[in-house]
């Protein structure tokens, strides 16, 4: 069962993570970012089957445990002999990646509903709302049940940019909203929690649905320039706020967050120049391998009933 362990859990995750920087810029950013987030979580979930039937395996080389099921636990322990240590690591990785999922979920919930109070209280009912707040910030809060998703834009940010630079800003949130991207991001950071070879992807997908935005805003505006300055504006406005409060803690807006750091503002300009071709047979490789692994996966549980099987002969 050892084969099964090394591909579902750290080869096929690390194929798939090459695969992302690989290709990521070969192609347009909102598919590339939806396919590398359901690959990211269908390669976690294998893994974390696979752990499972790894750590059933630990507890059936248990003697009590092989008593109540009838079949021989030397057998059982036999088919990891050259690997003694899988069959533990297995059953405490499953046990963190447990909790750190918990976690993860209950903190993502906490973001949301804080996001959601805090709109509550804003002035409006409007999609859009602007805010007396210094900060140079626009942030997206998404829909919930009965409520539509709402753009946020602080006065700092309605003074850093001019009208079209900001029907690009609130453009960039508004497909935020629309394409559900604060979904795509807490999926691929569930299947990281999961999963922890797959956190470099969070990044990678966060960096793809800004990027993703920025498109859809280029698209709305009918000026690819304009959210190019846009984003210039606002970076620039950013650091100069940044260094004003400094030593202070500047505001952040924990798992919801859809911005990027200024840093990375000169990037995603380049990027506005130069779109990506749209080459859709790329993302074969990340889906191919998702659907590998679970293949691999329905093996792993039937090799685990066979061995069991065995063992009760």
């Amino acid at each position: 069962m050892f084969d099964h362990f090394a591909f579902s859990v750290v080869i096929a995750p690390l194929l798939v993570l090459v695969g992302t920087w690989v290709i990521a810029e070969r192609m347009r950013p909102e598919p590339a970012a939806r396919a590398f987030a359901w690959s990211a979580l269908v390669v976690s979930f294998a893994s974390a089957v696979n752990l499972l039937a790894f750590t059933l395996k630990a507890l059936a080389e248990l003697h009590w445990v092989a008593g109540v099921g009838s079949w021989s636990a030397a057998i059982v322990r036999a088919d990891t002999a050259h690997v003694p240590w899988v069959t533990g690591l297995a059953a405490v990785w499953t046990a963190v990646g447990l909790a750190a999922v918990v976690v993860g979920r209950s903190r993502y919930q906490s973001s949301l509903r804080a996001a959601w109070a805090a709109v509550d209280g804003l002035p409006g009912d409007g999609e859009v709302t602007i805010i007396a707040d210094d900060r140079v910030e626009a942030f997206a809060v998404p829909a919930r049940p009965g409520r539509t998703g709402r753009v946020v834009v602080t006065s700092g940010m309605r003074r850093a940019v001019d009208d079209r630079q900001l029907h690009a800003v609130v453009a960039h949130e508004r497909a935020h909203l629309a394409g559900g991207h604060h979904r795509l991001t807490w999926m691929v950071r569930l299947a990281a929690l999961g999963q922890p070879l797959l956190w470099p992807m969070v990044a990678k997908v966060e960096y793809l649905v800004e990027r993703a935005a920025d498109e859809a805003a280029a698209r709305d505006v009918g000026d690819r320039d304009d959210v190019a300055r846009a984003l210039g504006r606002a970076a620039v406005a950013v650091l100069d706020a940044e260094e004003d409060r400094a030593g202070q803690r500047r505001r952040h807006q924990g798992l919801l967050a859809m911005g990027y750091p200024p840093s990375v503002v000169p990037r995603r300009m380049a990027a506005l120049a130069a779109p990506a071709a749209h080459r859709r047979w790329l993302l074969a490789l990340p889906l191919g391998i998702a659907a590998g692994t679970v293949v691999w996966t329905f093996e792993c549980a039937y090799d685990l009933h066979e061995l069991l099987v065995h063992a009760g002969m």
